[in-house]
């Protein structure tokens, strides 16, 4: 590659505005910009000659980032001839189903290896999705999901004064199971504690018999706030294939705002959330009543926790993170 030219690089996804393609890739795109590299983001299309079209314009750049998109056979071979390096993004377990994690569906899996074997390099979200990458092609990278730190800073003037204490879970409609899952433990902490209340950043909700729950629906523009204004965040999950691939990025905004967590030790959450340095993990149901009981209870102890998370979360800022990501897409060309 001639460095003394800028690189182009085509970012190709199902959806640019879903939170996945944002945080892994959309939130750099000034850093890169600053850095020699620039680029376009396009949506991958479902009809077969839009796609050939889209995979033949890819001719006009240095290199593909293809967002976590899993490639039929006729993209492969049209890859093969028109594209440039290719670039494979992975922050979830995309060669496993969501819906049935423990079983294997063969044409997922193929796509996920017919598409994790034509790239020149993968960028994995955590350990775990490295490992099944590399079972298809050997230069597999981590390269975590980031967020911009800054954007969580709190002022006195919007921290809630009225002596309660908030839980928080942010989140989209298909991952509220999680939280529903816990629902029982949440009716027994407000068995326990008239000052706890639940806060969900969604756009879907649901009520508790026994604690009052603030429902705020999310928006961009004050997911921080909402953030930063709580006390405890929840990091829920089940234990199965697909969810150990999660990336954490529910803790990494909790550490941001400077909040603990609570969270089930299922995949980088167990590190995310350190047991009794950044929160406590919690395996059922007693275990989430236990640990949220303990931060109610103990201030002081919430608010170190939450300290220690604020300084082991600026390892996730896109500073630190785009100079990696800058740096490996430049060495892939």
């Amino acid at each position: 590659m001639d460095t003394a030219k800028n690189m182009k690089l085509l970012i190709l996804t199902n959806k640019p505005d879903r939170a996945s393609c944002k945080q892994r890739i959309g939130i750099f795109q000034d850093y890169l910009s600053k850095n020699g590299i620039e680029s376009d983001i396009c949506s991958f299309p479902s009809g077969i000659i839009q796609r050939l079209n889209l995979i033949k314009l890819s001719r006009q750049y240095d290199a593909v980032f293809l967002q976590k998109k899993r490639l039929r056979a006729t993209d492969v071979l049209w890859a093969k001839y028109f594209s440039p390096t290719l670039i494979y993004d992975i922050d979830d377990a995309v060669m496993f189903s969501h819906e049935s994690p423990e079983i294997d569906c063969p044409t997922r899996q193929k796509k996920f290896r017919r598409t994790a074997k034509l790239a020149d390099i993968i960028f994995a979200g955590n350990q775990y999705l490295k490992e099944n990458a590399e079972k298809v092609n050997p230069n597999v990278k981590i390269i975590p999901t980031g967020l911009d730190v800054s954007e969580y800073e709190s002022s006195p003037d919007k921290l809630e004064k009225d002596g309660k204490i908030r839980l928080v879970w942010i989140g989209s409609k298909d991952t509220l199971q999680y939280l529903r899952q816990i629902a029982p433990a949440l009716e027994e902490i407000g068995k326990r504690f008239d000052n706890v209340v639940l806060r969900i950043v969604c756009n879907h909700f649901f009520d508790l018999d026994n604690m009052p729950v603030e429902k705020h629906k999310w928006s961009l523009k004050t997911q921080a706030s909402d953030l930063c204004t709580s006390d405890i965040g929840l990091a829920p999950l089940p234990d199965d294939r697909f969810t150990k691939g999660k990336c954490g990025f529910k803790i990494l905004q909790y550490s941001a705002a400077s909040l603990p967590s609570v969270a089930s030790p299922v995949g980088v959450n167990a590190d995310f959330a350190k047991e009794n340095v950044r929160g406590f993990h919690a395996s059922n149901i007693q275990q989430w009543v236990d640990a949220i009981s303990k931060m109610v209870e103990n201030d002081d102890m919430r608010k170190e926790m939450g300290k220690n998370a604020k300084k082991w979360v600026q390892d996730f800022d896109i500073e630190v993170l785009g100079e990696k990501l800058c740096k490996l897409i430049k060495q892939s060309v």
